[in-house]
């Protein structure tokens, strides 16, 4: 009934499913033609089988593309094995996109969630399908035509984090997503406390380990008077984005809501400004996501916060 699609991938970010990641495609097919058809709007599912290709270049969710004929979805379910509580946290990344979508244009539509552990093995979630072109460590040839690319799609991104953070988390049913009173104190606290659980002892570089601890206690010394709860998207960087290739000025899609929240917008932007190369950087900070970054022009980081501050 149901396989590994024999397509060949129609983009870069497509590929067979890797060994070892495969699901029940026939118990996920059978569980998907139950639910759609009382979706609203109706999705109409084709009669042929389902196809299935994979979405490689994740680093923590495994995600799949699947085909109904000519309609399409996505699928994203956590890792195989042993997962952190509250991680990977399918239920609310549905949550947070079957209602943000209908406020800013860059949330995908989620349409299903399913926590039966008997379908796949996992709580899962199916969206719509978004193109465009995921950037990561090189210039994508279709848009290498562009001028000043980098810069554009720097500042695209910065612009789709504004917009996130403009939105009326009530108006769209998300005004009790998180707790945003002290948000920024746990986030830090949280960090610190993982940071104690693998401090080496004894430590292997001691310089970098009383750094970190130096660290630790200067960002809880210095946690900032918060400057008004949005919705946080919590990992927003470069490739959790898609472009369209026409435009490098327009985001079309962000990726990766299972973090999203209420809180200090300005936690999003120390995350974006943490993945981002900046010319003045030594060669060992390796701080870009991707290597490579640091070659394709992309604006300054203080260019960045002036224009998110704009």
């Amino acid at each position: 009934m149901t396989g590994a699609a024999s397509d060949p991938p129609d983009t870069v970010e497509l590929a067979e499913v890797r060994p070892g990641e495969g699901l029940d495609w026939w118990r996920l097919e059978t569980h998907l033609r139950a639910e759609f058809p009382h979706l609203d709007p109706p999705v109409q599912l084709a009669a042929r089988e389902m196809r299935v290709l994979q979405f490689p270049h994740g680093a923590a969710n495994l995600t799949y593309l699947l085909r109904f004929g000519e309609d399409e979805f996505v699928l994203r379910r956590p890792p195989f094995g042993r997962i952190a509580p509250g991680a990977h946290d399918m239920a609310r990344e549905h949550r947070v996109l079957s209602r943000l979508w209908s406020a800013l244009p860059t949330a995908p539509r989620a349409l299903l969630v399913c926590r039966d552990h008997d379908v796949i093995g996992a709580d899962f979630v199916v969206t719509e399908r978004r193109h465009g072109v995921v950037v990561r460590g090189t210039v994508p040839p279709e848009m290498a035509h562009h001028d000043h690319l980098g810069r554009r799609l720097g500042f695209a991104v910065v612009d789709a984090m504004a917009d996130l953070h403009m939105v009326d988390a009530g108006a769209c049913g998300l005004g009790d997503l998180g707790r945003p009173d002290g948000f920024t104190r746990r986030q830090v606290e949280g960090w610190t406390s993982r940071w104690e659980l693998i401090r080496p002892d004894p430590a292997p570089d001691p310089v970098a380990v009383t750094t970190m601890d130096a660290l630790a206690v200067e960002l809880l010394a210095t946690v900032p008077a918060p400057s008004g709860p949005t919705l946080v998207h919590n990992d927003l960087k470069l490739d959790n984005c898609q472009f369209d290739p026409a435009d490098p000025d327009r985001v079309t899609s962000i990726f990766d809501w299972d973090m999203a929240t209420l809180g200090e917008p300005l936690v999003d932007l120390g995350t974006l400004l943490n993945y981002w190369p900046d010319p003045g950087d030594p060669p060992d900070a390796a701080r870009a996501s991707h290597e490579g970054m640091t070659a394709m022009g992309l604006p300054t980081r203080a260019e960045v916060v002036a224009r998110y501050g704009d």
